[in-house]
């Protein structure tokens, strides 16, 4: 299935692929009915760098005012390194750099055991990478810190997209984190974060060959996919692990610092509507 004929929550948008809408998730019958995560406020997808005029124009429309980028600086300039995947800006959209790691190391070794946590056929690698980015990601410059509070600052916060390099990892841990945040069932956060799996389709190739080109993970393609994988089992285990260590979503989020009881509140309040007010 090619980029433009994806269903929603995908939005085609020419040369930005893995763009989707978290939003009109169903919140739980039980708990919340006739209750949704509001769209048009929570974007993500992959790296911007080969979006079109046309894809500008159409984010332009959907009103992203901020630009997340999670990579951090040493992944962003080896990204450029001839002429590949350089930085994208647009009018009207501010992009804010977020890097969960802001100088990751990426020393032969370093490498090795990175992707080794990511192309370990168990649960283990991907338990040990998503917990990896969640406290990276909650120390330093707190970058999850700092579009959660977009998102709780006000009655109506602006439209933001959220993007690392695929818009797998990184990305999927914190839109994990809000859909849970909102009391979205486990079930239903994991099958979103496995929709990569289908807007990656398209760069899918491109991601294998250049992690291929790496020492680290030489000879060991049926690794390199399953680095690029997003399979359910990868989230749910570490929604697991959350609970098993902090009890809860909420409490982890508070006890790393990175929103306050309050802000949760105003976050549900922000993003929670009436499923009817925005059904087609």
């Amino acid at each position: 299935m090619s980029q433009e004929e994806l269903p929603p929550p995908f939005i085609n948008i020419p040369g930005l692929p893995n763009f989707r809408d978290i939003g009109g998730v169903p919140l739980p019958i039980a708990s919340q009915p006739g209750k949704t995560i509001k769209p048009g406020v929570v974007f993500r997808s992959s790296e911007p760098s080969k979006v079109t005029d046309q894809g500008v124009q159409q984010l332009q429309d959907l009103g992203i005012k901020k630009v997340y980028d999670l990579r951090s600086l040493d992944e962003i300039k080896k990204d450029a390194e001839g002429g590949h995947r350089q930085v994208k800006e647009w009018e009207g959209a501010e992009r804010v750099f977020a890097p969960v790691w802001r100088d990751q190391d990426f020393s032969p070794t370093a490498l090795a055991q990175r992707f080794k946590q990511y192309s370990d056929e168990s649960d283990r690698g991907f338990l040990e990478a998503y917990k990896n980015i969640l406290l990276a990601a909650s120390s330093n410059d707190k970058p999850y810190k700092v579009i959660l509070a977009h998102l709780s600052s006000s009655d109506n916060p602006p439209p933001i997209l959220m993007h690392c390099t695929a818009g797998k990892d990184r990305t999927g841990v914190l839109c994990a984190l809000i859909l849970s945040l909102c009391g979205v069932d486990d079930a239903s956060v994991v099958q979103e974060y496995h929709l990569t799996d289908t807007g990656l389709q398209s760069r899918h190739q491109e991601f294998v060959d250049w992690l291929m080109k790496d020492p680290a993970m030489a000879d060991n393609r049926p690794g390199a996919w399953r680095m690029i994988s997003a399979n359910p089992r990868n989230m749910q285990v570490h929604l697991n692990w959350i609970r098993e260590n902090y009890g809860s979503v909420e409490k982890c989020v508070v006890d790393l610092g990175l929103i306050t009881p309050e802000g949760i509140e105003q976050l549900r309040k922000n993003l929670i509507v009436d499923e009817s007010a925005h059904s087609s």
